[in-house]
This record gives C-alpha cells, sequence and structure tokens, in this order.
C-alpha cells in the first residue's frame, strides 16, 4: 500500500488532460479559504457576453501551478549548468523550489474578490500611501494566516521545510525569498504561468480563438539566460522559441481587445462596481490588515453578491445587472487616441450633456521593452542575448490601449447618438 504521505491525485482540466497532485497540496486545496475560489468566477460576468465562460479561479490556479511546474521542469532540464553556477543550485535546492513554485502558483490567487478584477476598485487605501490595496496584497495575507498549518504539517517528508511565510514573501517579491527571487518570474512576469494559462482557458470557456498560441514550443524553449554579472539569470527563451513568445503577446493582445475590452461586458463591470459599492459596509471590501478584517474579507464571494442581488440590493445598478438592462455604449475613440481623437472626446462629452451616463477607460499595456524586455539567446556559437523587441518588431511596436468609451440609458440611446452625430 501506497503511504498517505506520498498518494498523488490526478484531476481532469481541458486545457492540460490532466493535472497531478500531492496528497499535501491536496490538504492545502481543501483549505476553505481554497474552496472559496470555486465560488468566484475568472472573468466576472462575461457570460452574459460569451455565455461559456463560467469558469473560476479555482481551476485557474490549478492550472498556473500546472503550467508552473511545466516551465520550471523545463529550465532545469536546459539552463542546469547556469542554476549551478550563477545561482549555487544543487539537487536538493531545485527541488525545494519547485515544491515553492508549485505552492507560490497554486495560491497566487486565493485573496480575489467577488468576481476577480470586476470589483477591485472597492478595496480600501493604503494609510501611508492612498494607493488602494491589491488582490496580491489579500493573497500573501491570507496565505499567512489561513495556510500556515496546512503548509507546516502536511507534508513532513516533501515540504523541505517551507513555511506560509517562505510562500508569502515569494509571493511578494521580498528579499527574504533568496536566489528563489529568480523563479518569481514564472508567476509574476512577461511570460508568467498566470496569464500562458487564463488565455487558454479563458479563450475555450469563451468559445473564442484569440488565445490559443504555441505553448507546448515555449515550454519546451524557455530556459535560464546567463547575465555574467551580479544581477543574476533571467527568465527567456532559446532563439527556436521567440514566435511563440511573440505568439503569447499578441494572443493577449487580442483576448483583451475582443474579450476582456468587450463594450458590453465592461458595462456590467461598471454596474456590478456600482451596486457591490451599496452593499459593502462603508462602500469597500475590509483591509488585509489583520485576521478578524482577512475573515470577514473571505466572507465575500459570488454567491453572497448574487444572493443579496436576488433580494433587490445593490440599488439601481444591482436591478440593471439582475435583469440585464445595462447601459449601452453610444461611441468610443480608437484603441489608441491622438490629441484631435481626444478633443473630439470632449467635444461628445459637451453634446452629450445630462445623457452620459457613464465613460469607462479601457487602458492596457500589451508589452514592455526595456529591463523587462523578454530575453532571447541565440543559438550561434557565441549564445549572444537580445531582447525580444529585436526579433519581434510586432512586439517593439505594439501600443498600449487608452480607448475610452461613452455610455447612455438604454432608452435614451437613439437621442444620445442624434446628439453625437450632430456634434
Amino acid at each position: 500500500m501506497i503511504p498517505e504521505s506520498q498518494r498523488t491525485y490526478e484531476i481532469r482540466c481541458p486545457v492540460y488532460g490532466f493535472i497531478q497532485l500531492t496528497d499535501w497540496e491536496w490538504q492545502i486545496i481543501s483549505q476553505p479559504a481554497f474552496q472559496r475560489l470555486r465560488r468566484i468566477r475568472q472573468l466576472a460576468w462575461t457570460d452574459y457576453v460569451y455565455p461559456g465562460a463560467m469558469h473560476t479561479r479555482f481551476e485557474h490556479s490549478l492550472g498556473v501551478m500546472h503550467m508552473a511546474t511545466m516551465l520550471y521542469d523545463g529550465i532545469v532540464q536546459r539552463s542546469l549548468d547556469t542554476l549551478r553556477d550563477e545561482l549555487g543550485y544543487n539537487k536538493d535546492g531545485l527541488n525545494r523550489d519547485k515544491v515553492l513554485v508549485r505552492l507560490a502558483a497554486l495560491l497566487h490567487d486565493v485573496g480575489h474578490a467577488p468576481f476577480s478584477h470586476a470589483t477591485e476598485d472597492l478595496f480600501p487605501k493604503v494609510e501611508n500611501t492612498g494607493e488602494r490595496f491589491k488582490h496580491e496584497h489579500y493573497s500573501a495575507e491570507i496565505v499567512r494566516r489561513n495556510f500556515a498549518d496546512a503548509i507546516k504539517n502536511g507534508g513532513a517528508f516533501t515540504n523541505y521545510g517551507l513555511t506560509a511565510e517562505d510562500v508569502a514573501n515569494f509571493l511578494e517579491g521580498k528579499p527574504e525569498a533568496g536566489k528563489a527571487m529568480f523563479w518569481r518570474e514564472l508567476v509574476d512576469g512577461q511570460m508568467d504561468a498566470d496569464r500562458m494559462d487564463y488565455l487558454l482557458r479563458d479563450s475555450i470557456h469563451s468559445g473564442v480563438s484569440y488565445g490559443r498560441y504555441d505553448w507546448p514550443r515555449l515550454v519546451h524553449t524557455v530556459v535560464a539566460v546567463p547575465s555574467g554579472e551580479e544581477s543574476g539569470p533571467r527568465l527567456g527563451v532559446a532563439e527556436g522559441g521567440w514566435h511563440a513568445a511573440e505568439g503569447l503577446i499578441l494572443a493577449r493582445y487580442f483576448m483583451f481587445t475582443q474579450v476582456y475590452f468587450h463594450k458590453t461586458r465592461v458595462a456590467f463591470d461598471h454596474h456590478l462596481q456600482k451596486a457591490l459599492g451599496e452593499m459593502l459596509p462603508q462602500g469597500h471590501f475590509p483591509a488585509p490588515r489583520n485576521r478578524r478584517e482577512l475573515d470577514d474579507y473571505l466572507k465575500w464571494d459570488d454567491w453572497r453578491v448574487l444572493g443579496l442581488l436576488a433580494n433587490g440590493k445593490g440599488g439601481e445598478h444591482g436591478q440593471r445587472l439582475a435583469n440585464r438592462n445595462h447601459f449601452r455604449e453610444i461611441t468610443h475613440t480608437p484603441e489608441t487616441p491622438t490629441a484631435d481623437d481626444l478633443a473630439r472626446l470632449d467635444e461628445w462629452r459637451g453634446a452629450l450633456g445630462d445623457l452620459l451616463a457613464a465613460e469607462i477607460p479601457a487602458e492596457k499595456s500589451w508589452y514592455k521593452v526595456g529591463q523587462a524586455d523578454i530575453p532571447v539567446i541565440s543559438d550561434t556559437p557565441k549564445f549572444e542575448v537580445k531582447p525580444l523587441s529585436k526579433y519581434s518588431s510586432v512586439v517593439k511596436n505594439i501600443q498600449a490601449a487608452r480607448q475610452v468609451r461613452l455610455y447612455a440609458l438604454p432608452e435614451r440611446c437613439e437621442e444620445a447618438r442624434s446628439r453625437i452625430e450632430k456634434s
């Protein structure tokens, strides 16, 4: 009989076929704070536009762990000398950090609010900065306070002494993570397992092809690119994989413009924020400062919000959600507006006057050049390293989106459009 501590489980996945879990990881996902992710949809109200998009943060988190593991194993296989020479890794160190990466990837989203990113504007502000908390802050504190025992006690022979603090420090990018910081790009970078999974998964469930890219090629060409400097190696790709990396960037661009920024989807996000703002005490979520506040925060999930909406809560915007009576788009700027476009936007605002129900921006940077540029190592004998933007003119020239959309009440659409046409 296989000892319980060595038992493995397989979970079916529409993206990868099967995802394997150890018994220890099984115990971690059984914790209430992780099971809560079953009750948080990955794409908020996107199913009102793409009906299949009903998947959750739970399955996405499993997928990120699986993708991060494949990337990790690929890097170790192809870059062992670099990891040894520049970071001082031995076999035990690599085994230990593989466990750390799996846990961090698995738990990176436990801090999400109801309906994921759609309600993050309702996070409270940090006292000393005035900026809002992010779901990453919640994730790190929930790991520290809600997973400490499961991480410490569940894998006596397999966890290499890892603690919840180790996982949280890694997620936050703190210096205490030590040389494991090299692996952080696998969960928070331009080519990380998070976006690699959500693009594939969201594409499948939405019924679109925009998020598809050659992920097996990326997995088989990702490497640790030597730096020859004190800064250490970086996550990159071999020259044979740069087209796959380019495809990932383009897939992200297409998914945002065609799905995530869909004119009706962002209108529902607007209504959800307004409705939930009326439901929450003081109009925002509890802060991630102590156990009491975190316990209150974890009580908020999609089920609770949907129950409140069904009982008539959320005011006007709650009713619009319940009845699918959303604001309608009247007009919008180009994705990358010029000065003339912005001047025209001002004219539209003036023409609409009291008919302007909402103004919703759609802003996103698709790729960061410079220091964050994905390094590509050549196949030539000199093994030259160049940034992806030197290989791909598409990646180099892709421009950030700064689109603005104007909305009106459904019953006043024709009047609003008429004013725009006459302006």
